[in-house]
């Protein structure tokens, strides 16, 4: 008799439940000194963040932790062994690269070539928008920041996240962080802890999950790097939280009567750079990114302000369509099912009047408030996907303000586009 194969067990995932509320970053008294941070030593929020320091200084393995934009996928970024985990953790390509996240000034100080100066333009961007949902490429030392990280490239993308629990980790760890996306490469960006367990959870791929809450800003960082071009120009790379507007903003004032502000452009949209496409220097630019296991479809509605450059439709006939195209998910015979993720102005019940399906909607929140629309995003993808519908209608929105992240977003989630009139 053949003796019985008894399959290894699979270490379960344990998520653990961390406030906000338990973590202070305390101003320091003196110039020149930083901000300290205390964490409350009979929390559950102390206990769960030294187990995550402990995974990821002992055990050297990957920890999700919760930031403002996503949730992340975790390991020290100075242990090239660590990040290797992330890779294989996510199915992640090795020529795409990781950001690094720091809790404090002199630990960014601690990456960088003892030489370098940082720019004008990039400490105004810091002093606004740091701690936050901003990264910054630095020219990269490998042998403080292994190649794993950057893809070998000689740049660094490197921002300070402002979720007190992703930067309490950091600052008790006392370890600068490599996190991608808590996801399974080219799925959508968790932004709730039960995002992670569906995809990386339950099959115990990772340890541990530090539940900090629904994420508040929604979409990843936006990437800049000012210190390639020869113009001293910002070029956005990846449009994210912080807006386009908003670093124009900062980066016009105080100038002197006769001074230039410097520019931003927006990779894509206001330059081209084929070979950086080809050999990234930072996340989200070459692969397939933020797409569902169910088909997602971009409505683009007419502009009555515009001239007609398309052959508009009906969204019912839109729908027909999609449903002829695409089979039913349901093993059971019934009702098709489609998810529209659409604003609430949308005229969603009057648009689908004429068809029979089951309609689930997500709603993006008010069309003048794209910051919402990123917020609900990626939420909205996953809870459609999970409601089992057959397809995913996505509504365009301006690509103004953070609608510009959103829309780079379902651009890439999107393997069609239709071109609709609503009434």
């Amino acid at each position: 008799m053949a003796p019985k194969v008894v399959e290894p067990q699979v270490p379960p995932t344990q998520i653990l439940q961390c406030k906000a509320t338990d973590i202070l970053f305390e101003q320091p008294t003196n110039s020149g000194q930083e901000e300290s941070c205390l964490i409350d030593p009979a929390s559950d929020t102390y206990g769960a963040i030294h187990r995550a320091s402990c995974i990821l200084k002992q055990d050297r393995r990957p920890v999700v932790i919760p930031t403002e934009t996503v949730y992340g996928l975790a390991a020290a970024a100075t242990d090239s062994s660590a990040v290797e985990k992330i890779f294989t953790t996510k199915g992640r390509p090795a020529d795409n690269p990781l950001i690094v996240h720091v809790s404090s000034r002199s630990m960014l100080s601690s990456l960088l070539p003892p030489s370098y100066t940082i720019p004008s333009s990039y400490e105004r961007l810091m002093k606004a928008f740091w701690p936050g949902p901003l990264t910054l490429l630095f020219p990269a030392d490998p042998s403080k920041i292994p190649p794993i990280v950057t893809a070998g490239q000689k740049t660094v993308a490197i921002r300070m996240p402002s979720h007190p629990v992703a930067r309490a980790l950091i600052s008790f760890s006392h370890t600068p962080l490599a996190a991608p996306s808590a996801n399974s490469s080219g799925r959508p960006s968790p932004t709730k802890a039960e995002h992670v367990w569906d995809d990386l959870g339950k099959s115990g791929k990772v340890p541990l999950i530090l539940d900090g809450g629904p994420c508040n800003v929604g979409v990843e960082s936006t990437v800049v790097d000012g210190i390639s071009a020869d113009d001293g120009s910002i070029r956005v790379l990846r449009p994210g939280g912080v807006t386009v507007e908003e670093m124009k903003a900062v980066l016009s004032e105080g100038l002197s009567p006769g001074e230039s502000p410097v520019k931003v452009l927006v990779h894509k949209r206001d330059y081209q750079d084929a070979q950086m496409e080809q050999h990234p220097t930072t996340p989200g630019m070459k692969y397939l990114h933020y797409t569902p296991s169910v088909p997602v479809i971009l409505l683009n509605l007419k502009n009555p302000q515009h001239p007609p450059t398309q052959e508009y439709e009906s969204v019912a006939k839109v729908m027909e369509d999609l449903l002829t195209k695409h089979e039913s998910r349901s093993e059971k015979s019934g009702r098709r099912k489609v998810g529209f993720l659409v604003t609430s102005d949308f005229p969603v019940q009057s648009a689908t009047r004429s068809n029979d399906s089951e309609v689930i909607t997500f709603d993006l929140g008010p069309r003048n408030e794209p910051s919402v629309a990123a917020q609900r995003l990626f939420d909205g993808l996953l809870t459609l996907e999970k409601r089992g519908v057959d397809f995913i209608l996505v509504e365009a929105i301006d690509e103004e303000n953070e609608g510009l992240a959103v829309m780079n977003r379902v651009r890439k989630a999107a393997g069609d586009v239709r071109f609709i009139e609503v009434s």
